[in-house]
C-alpha cells in the first residue's frame, strides 16, 4: 500500500494545485498587429502579408494559456483562411480558400483575430486577441490578348494631302492591371504602304497619294499590350483615295457604240455634274453633235438628186446641171469629182475648171417662177479684193457679154443676177439680189434654195428663209438672136473678147445643182431635201423635271438644257440619245462636245466646268446582197414579139437582199444568212451588142405601170432605166412590165440584155442579170417521095408537167426525161397519130404553092423543128386514110379543132414560156391562130420532144 500511495499522493497534490489555481492559469489574450496588407496572384492561394501573421500570448510559456490555437476571419465572403503553423511561436499564413480572379475582384478587406489554447486540453477558458484589419490586394496575370473594338476600319482622303491622322484604331484588354490592361503599342502589318501608326491607334499618310496612281488601300494592324501581347486577330483597315475635288461632269464614256438600226441610244446614262459642295442657282449646257466630216455636214441620205427629189414629193421637170459623167451626160466628164463616202457625188472646183452645160439640156424659158438649187462648201476667197466667184451664169455664147441671170459668190456674199428680157415696158427691174451670210464662207456644207417669183426672190439655207439685205435694180436687157451659154463653175465670156473663154471661177464644192423652170419648190420639200438623217434626241420627255428647258436647232446637231436644280440637269442630260433614222447608215465617227456655264446666287458665274470631248462611232451596218433571180433565157415565135404589146422579158424577175447576221443572243456568235427588205433607187436594162434599131424594135414601159409609185423611166437604144426611191417589190412590178417588141423579126435569131439593180446611188449593187430572148422561126414543109419514112414536121405538144426543164434542155441532142411518158402516149395511139400525119401531109402537099407565096412574104413564120424527131416503123401496117372513110374524117376534124385551141396559147417552147405572158398575150394569141389557121400552118413547138 506504501509503495502505491506515494504517486497517487503526488497526481492529487499536482491537481489539487491546479484546480486551486485554475481561474489565474490563462491571464493574458493573444496579441497580433492591428492591420496586415497582403498580396496574392491570381490563381494562386498563398498569400504575402506585411508584417507576418504572428500572434503572441503573455502567458508564455504556460502550456495551453500561452499557445495560439487558430486565426479567425470575420466575413463569409472573403475566400480566405488563416492556418497556425506553430501554437507556441504563434506563427500563422494566410491562404485563399478559393481561386482568386483579379477581373473579378482586386481586393479584399476583412478581420483576423487570434485565439489562444485556453488553460487546458479541453480549450476551456480561451482567449481572443483584438481585432485586425487585413487588405489583401490581388495581383494581375497577363492572360488576355488584346481585342480591337471594330472588327472592320474605313476612311477616305483626299489626293494630295499629308494628313496627320486619318483615323484611329482603338484595342482593348480584359486583363484588370494597368501592366496588362493597357494597349502600350500598334503595328501595322502589311509591308510596303505609305501609311504608318502610333502608339495611340492613329494612322496617317506618309507621302502624298494619288488617285490615279491607286484609289484605295487595304491594311492590316495589330496591338500588343504592356505585357508584349500580341492581339489575337489583326483588323482591316480600308483607306479610299479621293480625286481632289474638281468641278466637272463625271461618270461619262469617252466613245459610245452606235449598231444602226437600234433606234434611239442614250449617250450618258450614268453622268452627273460634280459642284463640290457650293450652292447654285442655274446650269446651261449645251451638246453639240459635230458632223461636219460626214457626207454633206451629216447622213444624209444619198440618193440622185433626181431619187431624192421624187421621194421628196418634188415637183418634176428639174434639171440636173451636174449629173454623174456618162455618154449621155459627157459635159461633167472633165470636171474634179471629190466623192465621198456613200457614193455621194460631189464636184471640186478648183479655181481653173469649168463646164458648159449643152444646149439641149438648158431650159429656154425660166418664166417668172423657177427654183435653183444646190449644196455648196466655200470658203473665204484670197486676197484682199476678192474676185467673183460664180456658180452658174448664163450669158452671151457669142458677140457681146451680157449675163442673163448667173449666180456667184463675192466677198463671202451670195448675189443672184436677173436680168429680164424687154417685154412691154423699158423701166428699171430688180436685179441682183445680195445675201450676207457666216455659212457662205465657213467651209461647211449647206444646202441653198433660191425661189424666184419675179420681182421676189427668196434664199433657203439648211430650210431657214432668208430675205435679201440688197436689192439693186438695172434695165432689162434688150432681146436679140444671139444664143445664149449655161456655164457651171464659172461665166462664158464669148464676146467682146479676142478669144472666147471662161472667166469668174469657182472655189470651192459642189453638188446636185438643179434648176427647175415654171414652178418653186415648197418649204416641205426644201426641209426634205437636205434633212440630217442623224441628230441629238432626248428620251421620255414626260419624266423631265417642270423647271429643265430644251431646244434644238433645226437640224438638231445642238441641244441646249437649262435648270436651275443640278439633279434636275443630271436627269435630263442622261436622257440625251443620239438616233440615226438610216438602214444604211454611213460607218465612222461623230464628236461630241458639251459645254456648262454655272450659275451662284448673287454672282454671274461662280465655277467654271471643263468641255467634255467623246466620240459616237456608228458601227459599219451588215451590207446587203441584192440578187436577182429568174429565167435566164425566153423563147418566143416571132409572131409574139410582133403583137402590139411585144414580149415580157423579166416576168418571172425576183429580186432579194440578204444580209448576213451573228445569231445567238448570250452565246457563241454563229454567222447567218437573214432576208431584209429595202428600198432601191434605180434599175438599168442594157442592151447587149447592137443597140435597138428605133425601125424595128423597142424597150420600153408604160406609164400605167408606175402609177402609184415613187418610180418614174428614161429609155433610149442603150436601154431603159427605172430610178426612184422605192421598194424592191414596186420595182419587181415595174421590171416585168418592160416590153420588148419587134415589128421586123426577120432577121433576129436573139437579143440580149443585162439587168442590175442599185440602193443608194450605187453603194450596194446587184449581180448582173443576163437574160437572152430568143426568136422561133417556121421552116417551109419539103416533099418526100415515100410518105412512109417521112417526119411529120409538126406534132402536138404534150402538156405534163413532167415536163418542166430548163429552157436550155432544147440546145442539148438527149431526149428530155419526160420523152418515156410521152412515147407511151405516143404508142397507145399509134395508129390514129400515124393516119392524121398522112392526111395532113398530103393537105399541106395541096397547098404548098400558097405557102411558098406567103414564106416569101414573111419568112419570119418559119418554123425551126430541128430538134424534132418522130420516126414511125415502115413495116408496119398503118393502111390508107381512105380505108377509113368518114369515121377517120371525123376523128381527124376533132383533132384538128383541139390543136388549134392548143395553138391560141402561142405556140411556146417551154413550160416557163407558156406562162410568161398567159394574161396579156391571150387575145394576140387568138388572133394569130386565126392567121395561121387561115394559112393553114400550125403553130407547134417541139424543139425538146424527139421520138
Amino acid at each position: 500500500m506504501h509503495t502505491l500511495g506515494v504517486p497517487f499522493l503526488l497526481f492529487w497534490l499536482t491537481w489539487g494545485h491546479s484546480c486551486a489555481l485554475g481561474g489565474k492559469v490563462n491571464k493574458h489574450k493573444p496579441w497580433i498587429e492591428a492591420s496586415y496588407h497582403g498580396v496574392i496572384t491570381e490563381n494562386m492561394d498563398t498569400v504575402l502579408l506585411d508584417p507576418p501573421l504572428v500572434a503572441l500570448d503573455k502567458d508564455a510559456p504556460v502550456p495551453y494559456a500561452g499557445e495560439i490555437c487558430a486565426f479567425k476571419i470575420n466575413g463569409d465572403d472573403a475566400p480566405f483562411e488563416a492556418v497556425v503553423l506553430n501554437r507556441t511561436s504563434g506563427e500563422g499564413v494566410l491562404r485563399a480558400s478559393s481561386p482568386v480572379d483579379c477581373e473579378s475582384q482586386k481586393e479584399y478587406t476583412f478581420i483576423i483575430q487570434a485565439y489562444d489554447c485556453g488553460a487546458g486540453p479541453s480549450g476551456a477558458n480561451w482567449k481572443k486577441s483584438h481585432k485586425a484589419v487585413v487588405h489583401i490586394q490581388v495581383d494581375d496575370v497577363n492572360e488576355f490578348s488584346p481585342i480591337f473594338r471594330e472588327s472592320l476600319y474605313k476612311a477616305s482622303i483626299t489626293e494630295g494631302k499629308i494628313y496627320d491622322s486619318i483615323l484611329q484604331v482603338e484595342a482593348w484588354d480584359q486583363d484588370c492591371s494597368p501592366q496588362y490592361s493597357q494597349i502600350c503599342n500598334y503595328e501595322i502589318v502589311t509591308a510596303g504602304t505609305p501609311f504608318a501608326i502610333d502608339r495611340n491607334g492613329n494612322i496617317r499618310n506618309t507621302e502624298r497619294l494619288s488617285y490615279d496612281k491607286q484609289q484605295s488601300y487595304k491594311i492590316m494592324v495589330t496591338a500588343f499590350d504592356c505585357g508584349q501581347k500580341r492581339a489575337k486577330e489583326d483588323v482591316v483597315v480600308h483607306i479610299e483615295v479621293k480625286p481632289v475635288c474638281k468641278p466637272g461632269w463625271q461618270g461619262w464614256n469617252k466613245r459610245v457604240d452606235y449598231e444602226p438600226g437600234t433606234g434611239s441610244k442614250q449617250l450618258f446614262p450614268k453622268m452627273h455634274l460634280e459642284t463640290c459642295g457650293g450652292p447654285l442657282s442655274g446650269v446651261k449646257a449645251m451638246v453639240e453633235l459635230q458632223t461636219n466630216h460626214i457626207g454633206k455636214g451629216c447622213d444624209r441620205e444619198t440618193y440622185s438628186e433626181k431619187s431624192l427629189q421624187k421621194l421628196c414629193g418634188a415637183a418634176s421637170g428639174s434639171t440636173d446641171l451636174l449629173p454623174a459623167p456618162s455618154p449621155s451626160t459627157n459635159w461633167t466628164a472633165a470636171l474634179l469629182t471629190d466623192s465621198g463616202r456613200d457614193s455621194d457625188l460631189i464636184y471640186r472646183f478648183d479655181g481653173r475648171q469649168a463646164a458648159n452645160v449643152p444646149d439641149h439640156v438648158v431650159p429656154q424659158n425660166l418664166t417668172d417662177q423657177f427654183t435653183i438649187a444646190t449644196w455648196m462648201k466655200h470658203g473665204p476667197s484670197p486676197g484682199l479684193r476678192a474676185e467673183k466667184e460664180t456658180l452658174l451664169c448664163s450669158s452671151d455664147k457669142t458677140e457681146m457679154n451680157r449675163h442673163h441671170y448667173s449666180l456667184y459668190v463675192h466677198n463671202c456674199r451670195l448675189v443672184f443676177l436677173l436680168r429680164r428680157d424687154f417685154t412691154q415696158l423699158d423701166t428699171f427691174r430688180p436685179a441682183e439680189f445680195h445675201w450676207k451670210l457666216e455659212q457662205i464662207c465657213d467651209k461647211e456644207w449647206h444646202y441653198y434654195v433660191i425661189n424666184v417669183e419675179f420681182p421676189a426672190v427668196t434664199l433657203f439655207v439648211d430650210g431657214v428663209t432668208y430675205e435679201p439685205y440688197l436689192v439693186t435694180d438695172d434695165w432689162p436687157i434688150h432681146a436679140s438672136k444671139i444664143d445664149t451659154q449655161l456655164t457651171v463653175g464659172a461665166c462664158w465670156q464669148g464676146g467682146e473678147v479676142a478669144t472666147p473663154r471662161f472667166t469668174q471661177y469657182f472655189r470651192g464644192s459642189l453638188s446636185g445643182l438643179t434648176i427647175r423652170p415654171g414652178r418653186i419648190e415648197t418649204q416641205k420639200v426644201i426641209s426634205c431635201l437636205q434633212a440630217c438623217k442623224e441628230g441629238l434626241d432626248i428620251n421620255s420627255l414626260e419624266s423631265l423635271a417642270k423647271d429643265i428647258k430644251f431646244h434644238f436647232n433645226p437640224a438638231q446637231s445642238v441641244l441646249v438644257v437649262e435648270g436651275e436644280d443640278v439633279d434636275s440637269i443630271n436627269t435630263a442630260m442622261t436622257k440625251v440619245s443620239y438616233i440615226n433614222s438610216r438602214q444604211f447608215p454611213t460607218p465612222g465617227l461623230r464628236r461630241l462636245h458639251i459645254t456648262t456655264t454655272v450659275q451662284c446666287f448673287g454672282e454671274d458665274t461662280c465655277l467654271s466646268i471643263p468641255d467634255i470631248k467623246a466620240v459616237v462611232m456608228v458601227l459599219p451596218p451588215s451590207e446587203p446582197r441584192i440578187t436577182i433571180a429568174g429565167s435566164n433565157r425566153l423563147v418566143r415565135p416571132a409572131s409574139d414579139l410582133r403583137g402590139a404589146l411585144g414580149v415580157a422579158p423579166f416576168k418571172e424577175l425576183h429580186i432579194t437582199s440578204t444580209v448576213m447576221k451573228g445569231d445567238g443572243f448570250g452565246g457563241p456568235r454563229r454567222p447567218g444568212v437573214m432576208e431584209v427588205m429595202h428600198n432601191l433607187d434605180y434599175c438599168d436594162v442594157l442592151v447587149i451588142g447592137e443597140e435597138l434599131n428605133p425601125d424595128r424594135e423597142s424597150l420600153e414601159i408604160q406609164h400605167s405601170a408606175l402609177l402609184g409609185k415613187h418610180l418614174d423611166a428614161t429609155n433610149s437604144t442603150s436601154g431603159i432605166s427605172i430610178y426612184g426611191v422605192d421598194s424592191m417589190a414596186h420595182y419587181e412590178q415595174a421590171l416585168r412590165q418592160v416590153r420588148y417588141r419587134n415589128w421586123r423579126p426577120a432577121n433576129l435569131s436573139e437579143r440580149r440584155f443585162r439587168l442590175t439593180c442599185s440602193e443608194l446611188n450605187g453603194r450596194y449593187t446587184s449581180n448582173e442579170f443576163n437574160l437572152e430572148v430568143s426568136v422561133l422561126h417556121h421552116s417551109a414543109p419539103v416533099e418526100h417521095a415515100n410518105h412512109m419514112a417521112v417526119q411529120p414536121q409538126y406534132m402536138r405538144p404534150v402538156h405534163h408537167p413532167l415536163m418542166m426543164h430548163s429552157l436550155n434542155s432544147h440546145m442539148s441532142g438527149s431526149a428530155p426525161p419526160a420523152a418515156t411518158v410521152v412515147i407511151v402516149v405516143c404508142i397507145a395511139a399509134l395508129v390514129v397519130i400515124v393516119v392524121i400525119g398522112v392526111y395532113r401531109i398530103h393537105a399541106t402537099h395541096q397547098e404548098g404553092s400558097r405557102e411558098d407565096e406567103d414564106e416569101v412574104k414573111d419568112a419570119e413564120e418559119e418554123w425551126d423543128n430541128s430538134a424534132l424527131t418522130i420516126t414511125v416503123n415502115p413495116m408496119e401496117n398503118i393502111g390508107a386514110p381512105q380505108a377509113l372513110g368518114d369515121e377517120v374524117r371525123q376523128e381527124e376534124h376533132e383533132e384538128e379543132e383541139e390543136e388549134e385551141e392548143e395553138e391560141l396559147v402561142g405556140g411556146v417552147t417551154s413550160v416557163e414560156s407558156e406562162n410568161s405572158d398567159e394574161e396579156e398575150d391571150d387575145d394576140e394569141g387568138r388572133e394569130a391562130a386565126k392567121e395561121r389557121k387561115q394559112k393553114g400552118k400550125l403553130g407547134w413547138d417541139s424543139s425538146s420532144v424527139t421520138y
